[in-house]
């Protein structure tokens, strides 16, 4: 593995220094141009080094290749009688070498790798992929605050120095990951992983081996790609695994989390992808499955992706300053108050760019440690950093360290395109930190601000509503209370994405300096739509149909009264989820024929009737066989 080379920087995306690597390592027999589409999905293809190397030219310095628009998500825009996408490759990033381990090199003994280059996917002539949205976001952030620093130079007062001091503003995130790992073919058991979860039986616990193996696998070679990785570990969920005859360990089902160090926005975002398809082959390698679904097993914790953000000065002087850090009475400065409360307050058209599928919303309930609630939490004074874990946005903060200021952000999860997190994240951090310099608001304002109650009048953000809570959101607040407070969180993918049309005086702050053009909203809207729509007719009701079919009847003749009346409850309600009959339609049947029909909103509400009922099913099922002495 030392003889391997796994980053190539910017620095070396010259055609000098691209040809002696190659030449230095033949094992790189393939180049894969990535780009990444409204949906997050990266493209993957293999085109001979031999190929890359003869048209290197092109390669760097315009158009690397060309695909059919079928093959992206960029509905509306690369349409069937305009379907050609250039690909263009990204000299600004680092590059990564992604090894075939399973498939050595006959003549140098060394594993197949494939360059994957970054690349934004052009569609006549303007940039429509996931990358450069936040490559323009990054521009639009820093031109926007630059020219505030310059128009006004007050505003830098406070940290001591004067607009010819900076060199740049340096905007920096990290991403936790956290997915599920089991052995293929395992049968989930629920109630164990539910009550394995309440007991923190596995938060934190040693790993055993394969999945020991594996995390180990995964760290080291994190290390040799610059990762940085910074530790890995159990997460809440998960069931004890058991040893079989050989001693080895089998029945796995366990949740992990690995973290890493910060990069730029950019640079954060591309290695998250990557680190997922190292995760992904390295458990593999050790006979156990990965998935990065958001909530993989009902009535147990889902999995997130916790974004951090943060915005400094870089000065001519090598200095480097948080924007964000406030004086030592102060929880923030006037820009990092600004910023969260440019999240908080924008946060319903930033939610259908994060939680786009049934099982991030699913993983965003009470009682698994996910957010419900637009809240922050700050700490109950300056000199106690917050580690409230319910709320949606918090302050991360280290008293010794004050370039460690930054925000968490607890709703996106794996699956959430993580381009989209940042930029949507940004432009509305940007938003609230115009509004607090403009005004010229001073961090005590804005904390007053930011801790009102509902009613309470307000410049920036909404009066009706509150916006912090130091105390348990889960626990202290009744469902009323909470949706009083801090406003009623979608139910649906339909439910979340009509709040791009709710609330068009917030959704020009994306498209602030054309950013998001109505284009791409309307393409990526129509592309979350069609996956809803599928997800629900050809996987959700798929379950539910072949879950309901295993719900049978078990009692005997010697079935108690409340035995029958138990069965005749549960299979009068499986009857009216799944059963047509001439006269009446089944609710599996109505939801299609909305779907169908393009009646999402009909369709939204007849999935929460569904789910709904398949939980007070489940229930009588459970309540049922517990009830039997024998099954």
């Amino acid at each position: 593995m030392k003889d391997l080379i796994f980053t190539i920087p910017k620095s070396k995306h010259t055609k000098e220094d691209l040809k002696l690597i190659f030449e230095e390592h033949p094992e790189i027999k393939f180049v894969s141009i990535v780009g990444i589409d409204l949906s997050g999905n990266d493209t993957d293809e293999k085109i001979p080094a031999s190929l890359f190397l003869k048209d290197i030219d092109s390669f760097l310095n315009g158009v690397a290749i060309q695909t059919d628009g079928s093959s992206v998500v960029l509905p509306g825009i690369a349409t069937l009688n305009d379907a050609k996408v250039d690909m263009v490759t990204d000299l600004e990033a680092n590059w990564f070498v992604d090894y075939n381990f399973e498939h050595i090199d006959l003549d140098t003994n060394k594993p197949i790798g494939t360059l994957r280059i970054p690349s934004f996917l052009i569609h006549n002539n303007v940039a429509v992929d996931s990358r450069n949205i936040l490559k323009s976001t990054i521009k639009t952030f820093k031109e926007n605050l630059l020219d505030i620093f310059k128009k006004n130079p007050k505003t830098l007062e406070v940290y001591g120095i004067k607009f010819e001091d900076i060199k740049e503003i340096t905007m920096t995130s990290a991403t936790e990951l956290e997915f599920w790992v089991r052995t293929p073919n395992e049968e989930v058991h629920i109630e164990e992983l539910s009550t394995s979860q309440v007991l923190q039986e596995q938060y934190w616990t040693r790993t055993k081996g394969a999945v020991r193996t594996a995390l180990e696998e995964a760290l080291i070679l994190m290390e040799k790609y610059g990762f940085e990785p910074e530790m890995g570990h159990k997460e809440v969920g998960g069931v004890k695994s058991k040893l079989d005859v050989n001693g080895q360990f089998n029945h796995i089902m366990e949740q992990l989390e690995i973290d890493w160090k910060y990069s730029d926005a950019m640079q954060a975002a591309d290695n998250e992808i990557f680190v997922k398809i190292l995760i992904q082959e390295t458990f593999r390698r050790h006979g156990l499955d990965v998935t990065f679904k958001p909530k993989p097993i009902d009535d147990v914790a889902g999995s997130g992706m916790h974004t951090h953000l943060g915005v400094s000065l870089k000065l001519n002087n090598g200095k480097i300053i948080n924007l964000f850090e406030g004086k030592k009475e102060d929880f923030l400065s006037s820009i990092g108050y600004g910023a969260l409360m440019g999240i908080l307050k924008n946060y319903e058209i930033m939610n259908p760019f994060i939680s786009t599928t049934n099982g991030a919303l699913k993983r965003l309930k009470p009682g698994f440690e996910a957010p419900v609630c637009i809240v922050t939490s700050l700490g109950v004074s300056p000199s106690i950093p917050s580690r409230n874990r319910t709320i949606l946005i918090g302050l991360i903060r280290d008293l010794e360290n004050p370039l460690a200021t930054r925000f968490e952000l607890r709703s996106p999860n794996p699956h959430s395109n993580i381009y989209l997190v940042m930029a949507v994240s940004y432009l509305s951090m940007l938003d609230g930190i115009i509004y607090a310099l403009e005004n010229n608001k001073e961090p005590k304002e804005l904390l007053d601000e930011l801790s009102k109650k509902p009613g309470d009048k307000a410049d920036y953000l909404d009066k009706d509503r509150a916006y912090r809570s130091e105390e348990d959101v889960f626990e202290y607040y009744t469902e009323d209370e909470r949706i009083k407070y801090f406003g009623k969180a979608p139910a649906t993918i339909y439910e979340n994405l009509i709040n791009l049309d709710k609330y068009p005086e917030k959704l020009k702050v994306l498209k602030r300096d054309g950013v998001f053009s109505e284009k791409l909203i309307n393409s990526f809207k129509l592309a979350i739509i069609a996956r809803w729509s599928t997800d629900v007719c050809h996987r959700v009701i798929n379950n539910h149909a072949n879950e309901i079919r295993s719900f049978k009847k078990l009692h005997g003749s010697d079935a108690l009264d409340l035995d029958v009346s138990n069965w005749m409850e549960i299979d009068n309600l499986r009857k009216y989820i799944m059963k047509d009959t001439y006269t009446s339609k089944s609710l599996f049947s109505r939801i299609k024929n909305a779907l169908v029909s393009k009646d999402y909103s009909l369709a939204s509400d007849l999935f929460i009737e569904l789910e709904d009922k398949m939980i007070k099913l489940r229930n009588l099922y459970f309540n049922y066989t517990k009830n039997l002495l024998d099954i």
